[in-house]
């Protein structure tokens, strides 16, 4: 069996964050009851005239200039012209020859190596409706209905270079961009609500050789893990179907994500099928540099900017990738880093006991559930710092906070967990504990190391784990060492 490579090229669709429609006043809240946010234009209604959304165009721009790309000053709108249920018009205004960013890059970090992922094109247009179908999926289902709310909800197509090789590549790359979006505020990437889907164009091809193979396009991938298990499943189908002598067909297909599948839906069109042409009832759209450059001047504070500042912060490069990654999280640490120095410690808390919390509960770290501030994780580390609390206590008083948010030296008095840090005291019960075992004492001196321990252990159970471990272990190794 041959060496097979994997090409994999990602065209992301992100829904912009705007409060009305692309082309005409309806809302753009999601979970609107179906067909109640619409018009005659989002309908496509004869003599129905589209009026572009200014915000639109500042939010591409927004999002190409995050993205390192050129901006288009001269770019325009055209019609895609195809016909499915869930396109009212028959056609979607869709950006084809002059898109608005070009020649972008995201970089990625995949097993230590860092990787630059070029993005060809950022162009705009309008969604299309949505499709509910009777079954689980589509391939499974007798009917579908067509809800058109989503019809005419303005999104920016992010368009890759085919120049991932793997599935963890293609997941690095959308990790990235997704944060990238979250970060610039152009979208709430709510992947859960299609706010942020992908397809991926995938193929493989020999090693050694110079041509990439035909291509499968697998649509609407709305989560990290269906894309990584869409990519893995389909290049083993099409190195399956090349070793037994057949060949790969251009087409587009859909990912049954019950049965790790991907499944035919239509042969894949080229883009002349589509008949593209010029968007007769908008006019072209010309920017001006001095527009362009206000809109760079708020361009925010981007994930690896704020990486580097946490990495300057001496917070460890993982723990600094897992909280950029994640905008909320990001805001919160920073704003738990007013209240302590020990911004490791803090990091250690976020991605620890209180990730561990949001995961269970399902909720993100600004849901009303999770009722901890910055400040007061902040002050909990303090305590640990200072020697009032032990992390074994201090775990105690965090899940205390989880019910009301209490400050944590509030807790410490309330529940009397101040951890005994008195040298004198602690010395009394290290002479108490060695006269009390003698057996182990011996072990000790005999080089049994781990002996130290159980008597740790015995100064820690008299004083329901309040005494300062540090302290009790270094007193006993003083004393047992003379």
């Amino acid at each position: 069996m041959k060496n097979y490579i994997t090409v994999v090229g990602l065209e992301v669709h992100a829904e912009l964050k705007t409060k009305t429609k692309a082309f005409c006043s309806c809302s753009t809240e999601f979970g609107a009851e179906p067909n109640t946010h619409v018009c005659p234009v989002c309908l496509g209604m004869p003599g129905a005239l589209p009026v572009l959304n200014r915000k639109v165009v500042e939010y591409a721009v927004l999002a190409g200039l995050a993205l390192n790309c050129e901006i288009q000053k001269f770019n325009k709108f055209d019609r895609k012209n195809y016909f499915y249920p869930d396109l009212a018009k028959n056609y979607q205004i869709s950006q084809w020859d002059q898109p608005i960013c070009l020649n972008g890059h995201i970089d990625i970090k995949v097993g230590g190596e860092k990787k630059r992922i070029g993005i060809t094109r950022i162009h705009m247009e309008e969604d299309a409706g949505k499709l509910v179908h009777s079954g689980l999926t589509i391939s499974t289902s007798d009917f579908s209905a067509v809800d058109y709310n989503r019809a005419g909800v303005p999104l920016i197509e992010i368009v890759s270079e085919p120049d991932m090789r793997s599935a963890q590549e293609a997941r690095a790359y959308m990790e990235q961009l997704k944060a990238i979006l979250e970060y610039t505020d152009v979208s709430d990437c709510k992947m859960q609500e299609g706010s942020l889907r992908c397809d991926a164009n995938i193929s493989v091809m020999p090693e050694g050789a110079t041509e990439f193979g035909t291509r499968a396009e697998i649509k609407n991938l709305n989560s990290f893990r269906a894309l990584e298990r869409a990519i893995e499943y389909e290049t083993e189908r099409q190195i399956e179907l090349l070793e037994d002598g057949g060949h790969v067909v251009q087409e587009t297909r859909t990912w049954d994500d019950i049965n790790g599948v991907t499944l035919s839906m239509r042969s894949k069109e080229e883009a002349h099928d589509y008949r593209y042409f010029p968007e007769p009832d908008l006019v072209p759209i010309s920017l001006d540099d001095a527009w362009i450059g206000k809109i760079r001047e708020g361009l925010p504070e981007l994930p690896a900017q704020r990486k580097e500042r946490l990495l300057a912060e001496d917070v460890p490069e993982e723990s600094a990738d897992l909280i950029v990654s994640n905008k909320k999280m990001a805001d919160y640490f920073d704003e738990g880093a007013k209240g302590t120095k020990n911004l490791k410690a803090l990091a250690n808390w976020l991605l620890g006991d209180v990730s561990a919390f949001l995961n269970a509960e399902g909720v993100e770290i600004d849901d009303p559930a999770f009722k901890i501030t910055p400040d007061h994780v902040a002050g909990l580390v303090n305590l640990i710092d200072k020697g009032v609390l032990s992390s074994k206590l201090a775990k105690t008083v965090f899940a205390e906070m989880l019910k009301d948010n209490e400050a944590p030296e509030a807790l410490v008095k309330k529940l009397g967990l101040e951890q005994v840090s008195d040298a004198g005291e602690l010395a009394r019960m290290v002479d108490g504990v060695i006269a009390a075992n003698p057996q182990s004492v011996a072990d000790f001196k005999a080089g049994k190391k781990k002996a130290i321990g159980f008597l740790v252990g015995q100064i820690m159970k008299e004083t329901h784990g309040k005494a300062n471990p540090g302290m009790v272990n270094k007193m006993l190794m003083e004393k047992l060492s003379r």
